[in-house]
């Protein structure tokens, strides 16, 4: 049932095209939408029966705001920015970056290539991504060999390794031609992009010039050469008719959740494929859901835009076009359509087996999350965050911050604190210390940065630690967050919840969890995750700083040259065991060298 506050609001909705957002009740905007018509979509939320992810959306809905545009494809375009500024729990979320490597031209006077895993937005040319490390870094030296640009550092003054290898143009001593970089350039894209008819006839020439020159080992060079032209390109199936290089998206729907498939076309081969899993908020329209992704997924770092795009029938190619930047075509014959077919029936293979699992998983995650806000007599919340302290008798102290969503650790939301004040081991005091700068730390930024607040901090201890969040929190950051510490029992085993709001006149109480519980199992799992996190970023940060501190004792090393050690060799045991050529390579002097090998 819509609050007397929505139902005023939804009376005042427009007959236009525009975007909603929907917002819980600390005000975040926890989803964002668009519309042809904002007045019947808006009100279907609320008069209509939801089901799955949708009516779990509806549930926490306590406000919502509207902006209106003149079309439809203003409305699309406005929806991206939304979701950007405020990554919405309930959107299709993607995680930045896909960690796989591309092969850069990079764009600059002595151009190289290079492998990479972040694209910029240099006007470098890239190619990729590939599937695995190793096939990029095999085609890589495979082009350093054949068409070589620059390999060195630049200008040195005298020609470099590579360039006596036959693997530099000759920066290092000389400028080089900027026409002879663009015949190069021109070659290795060429390759890059399918056309590899010109790499064997130039190669094939090469090796009988050699040969005939009796220049048998530069003969047997290039003939290893082709032979990894044939047998790891040509043998690689051709799944298209030209070289473009296109981007396939299709998505099959079942159950209220969406499995979206990517293949990835590069010199005329499947390089790669991608699959994406979603519950669907908005079930009625999947194809809007569908596009907001495609958009999302080319707006993150490490994605590279074809110079196609093919979708499915029922997406809307011109406003896609428009974001994007390229053309997006819906194929309707031939090969091209036989592809898209292929990533559907890809898609449709892979929610299949989704469900088989989603159950279970469900159950283990989502649903033991769901039995800590219950026993807490809270409303159900995606986000739980919890901390832990470390130390060695006072010293190096640190904290660590683990987040769960909906169950299950999101890892790219882990942070590290290295605490600034001493520790007082003896009396207590370090705890409340401790606790008190890092909750200061963690929420005064996200209030500042007016990011999404957690629904639930649970602190790995007892009432010291969770009489000072609450004071922080309540006293110093007006924030009204759920805190609940985690209890050990006399044998240090977690069975029970602290809960309660002293800051509000309520009384800590110890609340049970039942051991066989899957709520129980999770927050053994937090706990135990927090303390992990904790105890290796402290054993980290304090070996570091005993390294340090034993090479400040060394006469004649300064900050300068004990940065250089660290960074080189990283632990005492390395430089113990590195040469005096070694310390010299690392930046130090050879007295420096002489003293540190003598001191250690």
């Amino acid at each position: 049932m819509a609050t007397e506050h929505i139902e005023n609001k939804l009376k005042l909705l427009p007959d236009k095209p525009g975007c909603y957002l929907m917002k819980d009740v600390n005000g975040n905007v926890i989803y964002v939408g668009k519309s042809k018509n904002l007045k019947n979509r808006v009100r279907s939320y609320f008069k209509s029966k939801q089901v799955g992810r949708r009516a779990e959306l509806v549930k926490e809905i306590r406000d919502f705001d509207i902006i209106t545009v003149s079309s439809d494809k203003e409305s699309f375009l406005l929806e991206i920015t939304l979701i950007k500024k405020y990554q919405p729990y309930y959107n299709v979320q993607l995680k930045q970056g896909t960690g796989y490597p591309y092969i850069e031209i990079t764009n600059e006077r002595d151009p190289q290539t290079k492998l990479t895993s972040i694209v910029r937005k240099d006007k470098g040319y890239y190619f990729g991504p590939y599937p695995n490390v190793y096939a990029a870094q095999a085609t890589l030296k495979f082009i350093q060999k054949v068409w070589p640009l620059r390999r060195c550092q630049g200008h040195q003054g005298r020609p470099c390794l590579y360039y006596h290898m036959d693997q530099c143009l000759g920066a290092c001593f000389k400028e080089v031609p900027q026409a002879e970089y663009d015949a190069q350039i021109k070659k290795i894209k060429r390759f890059l992009n399918g056309d590899i008819a010109p790499a064997k006839k130039e190669l094939t020439e090469k090796m009988q010039e050699a040969s005939e020159n009796l220049e048998f080992e530069r003969a047997a060079e290039i003939r290893d050469q082709l032979n990894y032209i044939e047998q790891t390109v040509e043998k690689q199936k051709i799944i298209s008719h030209d070289n473009t290089q296109r981007d396939i998206f299709n998505f099959y729907v079942d159950k209220s959740w969406i499995s979206i498939q990517i293949f990835f076309i590069r010199q005329a081969k499947l390089l790669r494929r991608e699959t994406k899993l979603f519950p669907l908020t908005d079930i009625g329209n999947p194809s809007e859901e569908f596009m907001s992704f495609i958009a999302q997924f080319y707006g993150q770092k490490n994605h590279v835009l074809p110079k196609e795009v093919l979708v499915p029938a029922g997406t809307d190619i011109e406003a896609l076009s428009e974001v994007l930047k390229v053309p997006v075509r819906i194929p309707q014959r031939g090969q091209k359509r036989d592809l898209l077919k292929m990533a559907y029936d890809n898609a449709k293979l892979k929610l299949d087996e989704k469900f088989r699992l989603l159950e279970l998983g469900n159950r283990k995650t989502k649903g033991a999350q769901k039995e800590i806000f219950d026993a807490l007599n809270l409303p159900y919340g995606h986000r739980i965050e919890s901390f832990d302290h470390s130390h060695i008798q006072g010293t190096d102290p640190v904290s660590a911050l683990v987040v769960f969503t909906d169950g299950e650790p999101d890892k790219n939301a882990y942070r590290k604190y290295k605490l600034k004040g001493e520790v007082e081991h003896q009396n207590g005091g370090d705890e409340v210390r401790n606790t008190r700068e890092v909750v200061r730390r963690r929420y005064s930024r996200l209030k500042r940065e007016k990011q999404r607040m957690p629904d639930l901090i649970l602190m790995d201890g007892g009432q010291i630690q969770v009489e000072a969040c609450l004071d922080v929190l309540r006293n110093e950051l007006d924030l009204n967050i759920p805190v609940a510490g985690m209890v050990k029992d006399d044998h240090h085993r977690t069975n029970h919840l602290l809960f309660g709001d002293p800051t509000k006149g309520e009384e800590l109480k110890l609340i049970p969890m039942d051991p066989k519980s899957q709520g129980f199992y999770l927050m053994t799992r937090i706990q135990d995750e927090v303390h992990r996190f904790a105890i290796t970023f402290h054993r980290k940060t304090h070996a570091k700083n005993a390294l340090s501190s034993k090479l400040d004792e060394i006469k004649g090393i300064g900050p300068k040259s004990r940065n250089k050690l660290l960074r080189e060799f990283g632990s005492l045991k390395k430089i113990k065991e590195a040469s005096i050529e070694e310390l010299r390579a690392a930046g130090l002097t050879l007295p420096q060298a002489q003293t540190v090998k003598l001191s250690l």
